[in-house]
């Protein structure tokens, strides 16, 4: 199996232990993950129950960013959830819960505990205001911060299914300095506020004081092909296809788990 975004920032801090920046690198991907959670009785559209094993370091969730690595973990079917990992981190905090992620399937199999989703749910970044303020220019952004930049790509990449296109302009406003500006294309309106929470979380875990604010376009918006001669494009991967997960509980569809709401 193919090491996953989660693995390789996992690895490079491992690596390098006392590197605060890329402990952050993957953290960020724990919460970009769309992660796999058992749980207690099969999801009926209503309240979920994480599964909750005990051990010498207090209590877990068990978590996994595959499909396939929560069936290759399991002995036996099991009901299970499919939820992002900002939405479990939210679910957990205060709790005194922490995630056992991967366990013992991949290279990040790793112990995060009760105080660690704590610390990320303080410092979780709101999503920025998304009403539409309408700039009185747009123009190609000037000298960017590489480490905005790779962040931005990073974070694009990891929600490229929920993407069409992205682009990073500099927006001008009369009496105001001009900001950064990023245009994405087609996202559906559930995931908009997620995706903008992303996308902050970029800007903050990255070494870049810029300003960034986030737009939603439709494909026949006015102003896309405008945006689109003078952006910085982002090139969006090709969303990889699900692996295979055994059957579960009856009832359960292995390509359509349940989400925690």
């Amino acid at each position: 199996m193919d090491h996953t975004p989660v693995d390789l920032t996992y690895l490079a801090h491992e690596a390098e232990p006392d590197n605060e920046r890329l402990h952050h690198r993957f953290l960020e991907r724990v919460m970009d993950a769309e992660l796999y959670i058992l749980t207690e009785t099969e999801s009926d559209g209503g309240t979920v129950r994480p599964r909750i094993m005990d051990l010498a370091d207090g209590r877990f969730v068990l978590a996994f960013d595959r499909d396939g690595r929560l069936a290759e973990f399991l002995d036996e079917p099991a009901p299970y959830i499919a939820l992002a990992g900002r939405r479990l981190v939210e679910m957990l905090a205060g709790q005194d819960i922490g995630v056992a992620l991967n366990l013992g399937v991949a290279p990040s199999s790793t112990l995060l505990p009760a105080g660690a989703i704590d610390w990320l749910a303080e410092n979780l970044v709101a999503p920025p205001d998304l009403e539409d303020a309408k700039p009185d220019t747009i123009s190609t952004p000037g000298r960017l911060s590489q480490d905005l930049l790779d962040a931005l790509d990073t974070k694009l990449a990891a929600m490229a299914h929920l993407i069409g296109e992205a682009h990073l302009v500099e927006s001008g406003f009369a009496n105001a300095d001009s900001r950064l500006m990023l245009g994405l294309v087609a996202v559906p309106e559930p995931a908009r506020t997620d995706v903008a929470a992303a996308m902050a979380e970029a800007v903050r875990f990255s070494s870049s004081e810029a300003d960034l604010d986030v737009t939603f376009l439709e494909k026949d918006s006015p102003a896309l092909g405008h945006i689109q001669d003078v952006s910085i494009r982002f090139d969006l991967p090709e969303p990889s296809k699900p692996e295979k997960l055994k059957p579960l509980a009856p009832g359960m569809n292995p390509d359509k788990p349940p989400v925690l709401r």
